[in-house]
């Protein structure tokens, strides 16, 4: 058996075609779509994330108002550059990179941004809307793997999906997200991390397995049950290639499966670019 691709990058591609229509009628009545960014610091996957992101937003027509605060900024210097962007009329939706530098307090960060311009979803109001099934922006990375499965034709309603992580980002609001009744989801979801012994023996009951630990290489074919999708989301590096948590070998036991480049990362900020022109238009209302 060899795993059907699951092209992150081909739907994101349609994604940001849709975005580009929308961002084109907000246009047409006077509105400028516009991204806030905070980068603080240097470090370079930092760097090259945001600057990713702008020429994702540029690709579309949205706008990008950029803070980039140095190492050394205070936590109340950043917390500034949130105030700004959020009393900004020009910015409709913020993304803070994460990592923050050590010495900087995230969670305050994070909760100092409007959760009405929230690009990321996770701030704990959006978070909460997600768990009462409410409208709001849905985290970036979680909904993009819900939208990869959909487009094709992965089976997930009523079917048992494990996720390896439980992180923030994605391991705990793609629990809830794929547990939730929605069109794509309605799932029995297992959730288990690196510290669960016999880890595999939960893989092999997986439908569907999301493995989002950081950890390359994770899971290996045996792991696998034939013709189960993989969708790897936990990424590592090694100098500067790109690993992700699913051995290549997967592929060949899996019946469908992301690539290790071009799977998650294009649908992650194909989400961002949604969140942000929904967030235009609630504001236009």
């Amino acid at each position: 058996m060899t795993a059907r691709i699951l092209d992150g990058e081909a739907l994101a591609a349609r994604i940001r075609a849709e975005v580009t229509d929308r961002v084109q009628q907000l246009r047409a009545h006077g509105v400028q779509v516009g991204l806030g960014t905070i980068l603080v610091g240097d470090d370079p996957s930092s760097a090259r994330y945001v600057a990713m992101k702008q020429q994702d937003c540029a690709s579309v027509g949205i706008a990008t108002i950029d803070e980039h605060p140095g190492t050394a900024v205070a936590q109340s210097e950043l917390l500034e550059a949130i105030a700004r962007h959020n009393a900004d009329p020009a910015v409709h939706a913020i993304l803070l990179q994460l990592p923050l530098p050590a010495g900087l307090d995230e969670e305050e960060a994070l909760l100092a941004i409007d959760p009405a311009k929230d690009a990321d979803g996770l701030h704990p109001v959006n978070l909460g809307r997600l768990v009462m099934g409410a409208p709001g922006p849905l985290p970036c990375t979680p909904a993009g793997i819900v939208e990869l499965l959909a487009a094709n034709d992965v089976p997930v309603e009523g079917r048992h999906v494990v996720i390896i992580g439980r992180g923030l980002t994605i391991g705990r609001p793609l629990a809830l997200l794929l547990a939730s009744k929605r069109r794509g989801c309605n799932a029995a979801v297992t959730v288990v991390h690196t510290g669960v012994p016999d880890l595999a023996s939960y893989v092999r009951q997986a439908d569907v397995v999301v493995a989002a630990a950081g950890t390359a290489g994770l899971v290996k074919p045996d792991w696998v049950k034939p013709g189960a999708a993989v969708v790897g989301a936990g990424t590592s590096f090694e100098g500067r290639k790109l690993l992700s948590d699913v051995d290549e070998a997967v592929a060949e036991v899996a019946g469908f499966i992301t690539p290790r480049i071009g799977g998650v990362g294009p649908m992650t900020r194909a989400m961002l670019l949604r969140n942000t022109v929904r967030a235009a238009e609630i504001a236009a209302t």
